[in-house]
C-alpha cells in the first residue's frame, strides 16, 4: 500500500470510529472506479463517511439531498435565457451545470426521491457523462457517487429499481458501533468540527494513477475459474430468482483487484474475492420461497461455502 493510501485510511479511522472494514470497502470501491451505496438506519455515520472521504482525498464535492419534489434538472442543470446587454446583441441560452458536475457526489437518502429523479443518475454513473437538451457533456475525472439509503420499510421511501441498483459496484452497511467506539463518539469532539479541519492526503492525479494500477493487478486463469464458478452457481441454484450477470462478474474482478492492491499485492487471491463478495452481490441476488427470509449475509456465506476454490 502506498504511503498516501495509508494516510487516507489513518485519517478516516480517526473520524469513523470502529469501522475499519467499511472504510476499506469504500476505498476499494473508489479505486475500482465504481459507485457505493450505503444502506442503514439514520444516524449511524453514512453521510459522515462520504464527507470524510471527499476531504481526505481532496475531491471536489457536492451533496444532493434527494426529496420527493426533486427534479432531474435539479441534478443535471438547466439552460437559462440571458437577455441581450445591448439592442445589437441577441439574447441566448446559457447552460448552468447542476451539482452532478463534481468529482464526488453524495446522493443523500436517494430512495426518498421519485424514480424519475433517480433516473437522472443512470447515464452519469454508467458512462461518466450526461445528455442534456441533446448535447452530451463529460463529467469530471475521477467521478464517484456515494448514495445513502434508508431501509425500505421506513416511511416515504421508493425502492430503487434493479437497473439503478446494478449501477452501484458495492452496497455496504455501517451498523451500530461497538461499545468502545461509541464511548469515543459520546465523549469526544463533535465529528463535524473534526471533518471541517481535515486536510487532503492525496491529489486527484495520484488517485487516477492508483485506479490505473488496479487494472494492472494480475488475475490468474484459476482465479477466473473461481469467479465463473460463483456466477454459474447463482444461475443454476434454485434459491435465487435470477443469477449474477456478466457485469456482476466484472464488478467482482475489479473490486478484488482493488482489495489486493490495498493489501500491497500485485495479484488477486481467492480470499480477496471472498472479502468483497458480500458488498458486490448482496444487492444483486434475491432469494425465492423460504430462502427469502434469510438476510443477505447468510445468503452470501452459503454462496461462499457452496463454491469450492479451484
Amino acid at each position: 500500500m502506498s504511503q498516501s493510501l495509508h494516510n487516507v485510511i489513518q485519517q478516516a479511522e480517526k473520524i469513523i470510529l470502529g469501522k475499519p472494514r467499511q472504510i476499506r470497502l469504500a476505498l476499494t470501491c473508489l479505486l475500482a472506479r465504481g459507485h457505493l451505496l450505503i444502506e442503514d438506519l439514520p444516524g449511524v455515520g453514512k453521510t459522515t463517511l462520504a464527507h470524510v472521504l471527499a476531504r481526505t482525498l481532496g475531491l471536489q464535492f457536492q451533496r444532493i439531498q434527494f426529496t420527493s419534489d426533486l427534479l432531474p434538472a435539479d441534478i443535471l442543470g438547466v439552460s437559462v435565457y440571458q437577455r441581450p446587454s445591448t439592442d445589437a446583441r441577441a439574447g441566448k441560452f446559457e447552460f448552468h451545470p447542476g451539482p452532478i458536475f463534481a468529482q464526488m457526489i453524495l446522493a443523500d437518502e436517494i430512495n426518498r426521491a421519485t424514480p424519475k429523479a433517480q433516473s437522472a443518475l443512470l447515464e452519469a454513473m454508467e458512462e461518466q457523462q450526461v445528455t442534456i437538451e441533446g448535447k452530451t457533456r463529460a463529467l469530471p475525472s475521477p467521478f464517484f457517487v456515494i448514495a445513502t439509503q434508508n431501509p425500505a420499510h421506513q416511511v416515504g421511501t421508493y425502492a430503487l429499481p434493479e437497473s439503478q441498483l446494478d449501477r452501484f459496484l458495492m452496497r455496504i452497511q455501517m451498523g451500530y458501533p461497538d461499545a468502545q467506539a461509541e464511548r469515543g463518539l459520546l465523549s469526544g469532539v463533535d465529528r463535524r468540527e473534526i471533518v471541517a479541519q481535515l486536510t487532503p492526503q492525496m491529489e486527484s492525479s495520484e488517485l487516477l494513477a492508483m485506479q490505473k494500477r488496479v487494472r494492472e493487478v494480475f488475475v490468474s486463469p484459476a482465479l477466473l475459474d473461481y469467479v465463473q464458478a460463483i456466477l454459474r452457481h447463482t444461475r443454476e441454484a434454485a434459491r435465487y430468482t435470477h443469477g449474477l450477470s456478466p457485469r456482476a462478474g466484472l464488478a467482482l474482478l475489479s473490486a478484488s483487484r482493488a482489495w489486493a492492491l490495498l493489501d500491497g499485492r500485485d495479484a488477486v487471491i481467492p480470499e480477496d474475492v471472498q472479502a468483497i463478495l458480500p458488498g458486490v452481490v448482496s444487492h444483486r441476488l434475491q432469494a425465492v420461497g423460504e430462502y427469502s427470509k434469510q438476510n443477505s449475509d447468510v445468503l452470501v456465506r452459503e454462496l461462499v461455502e457452496a463454491v469450492a476454490i479451484p
